[in-house]
């Protein structure tokens, strides 16, 4: 049990790496908590400061994810051979907690789809490739990230039935999806208001 608090430790340091936030404090002399829909995340990012900017946060997050994992596998090997992909999970899941709710910023982060994706890379580079694709295609068809998100939540739940990783793996996935669906909620409100700006907006807007 000691073993998982570390990776715990060790997945929400990582997630604690806010991209957005310090993106926009560093290059661009912004807080992005203060643009947009006030979140710390790609989409606000992409949105607030354009879609290069939203593709370098997406990139810096999957890969939070992706490093917390490998850092997971490197020193708990004997872990990842008797529990499986659950210490996987377990790491995903913290990182996707730290990004959410990094304690520098009053626990007051992102949404967690780009760490998601990054733990899906740590599971199987395949799924994280499916992901991406999924994302991507779901977006351009509806005009919002939410449906691509929402996809990517429904592959994370099914892959982890089809490949059988457990049921603490299983519950695990479940949990991210439903508060990442929560967490989602003022986004498919405003959709359903016709306020949410949509991904030909948002590049539309670009110089």
């Amino acid at each position: 049990m000691l073993s998982y608090f570390y990776i715990i430790i060790i997945g929400y340091l990582f997630g604690c790496l806010q991209s957005a936030y310090i993106y926009g404090r560093v290059v661009e002399k912004v807080d992005i908590r203060t643009l947009g829909h006030k979140n710390a995340g790609a989409t606000n990012a992409a949105q607030s400061l354009g879609i290069t900017v939203g593709v370098i946060v997406v990139i810096l997050d999957i890969l939070k994810a992706v490093a917390a994992a490998a850092l997971v596998r490197y020193l708990f090997p004997g872990l990842i051979e008797t529990d499986g992909m659950l210490p996987i999970y377990v790491s995903g899941a913290a990182v996707v907690l730290g990004h959410n709710y990094p304690f520098f910023m009053g626990f007051k982060g992102g949404k967690g789809t780009a760490s998601t994706v990054g733990m899906l890379y740590s599971i199987n580079i395949m799924l994280g490739a499916i992901s991406m694709l999924l994302i991507t295609a779901l977006t351009i068809t509806t005009d919002y990230i939410v449906f691509g998100t929402l996809g990517l939540l429904l592959l994370l739940v099914g892959a982890t039935v089809f490949y059988d990783f457990g049921i603490p793996c299983l519950v695990i996935a479940i949990i991210l999806a439903v508060q990442s669906i929560y967490k989602h909620l003022p986004n498919l409100k405003r959709i359903y208001r016709k306020e949410e700006k949509g991904l030909r907006a948002t590049i539309k807007k670009q110089p």
